[in-house]
């Protein structure tokens, strides 16, 4: 069954603005380490941080609260299977929330997919409960 669904769009110029005005400041509010690295190793940093932006905001929607209600942006984290798919990971009040929207008796899977043709970033999330056997 299907928890929730969340999407975004980001606009890589203005990540980029952001970035080139808060550097680190913002980096280390928004982005856990590895998401950093991953960024900061990609031809398109900009684009990459952007992707993880929307990836978030699809995120918080998905788990019906939007960011607010304590989640934190470091809370939502972005990594990539070694096939290149990306894969959400959360902590702390998003882990909590999740827990708390999946019902007795199954398991809660979060997709995610991301793209981009610049200017924009794309995510879409899928947040859904399997059966557990």
């Amino acid at each position: 069954m299907i928890l929730g669904i969340g999407s975004d769009l980001a606009n890589i110029d203005r990540i980029a603005a952001t970035l080139d005005r808060f550097g680190d400041r913002f980096r280390n509010r928004v982005f856990t380490p590895a998401e950093q690295a991953k960024a900061e190793r990609r031809a398109d940093t900009p684009g990459t941080y952007a992707k993880r932006w929307a990836a978030k905001e699809a995120c918080s929607k998905a788990l019906g609260t939007g960011l607010r209600m304590g989640i934190a942006w470091r809370d939502m984290a972005v990594t990539n299977l070694h096939t290149g798919q990306p894969v959400m990971h959360l902590t702390g009040w998003a882990a909590d929330r999740l827990a708390a929207m999946t019902p007795a008796g199954h398991e809660a899977v979060i997709h995610v997919t991301l793209t981009d043709d610049h200017p924009w970033a794309q995510a879409f999330v899928v947040i859904e409960a399997r059966r557990l056997p």
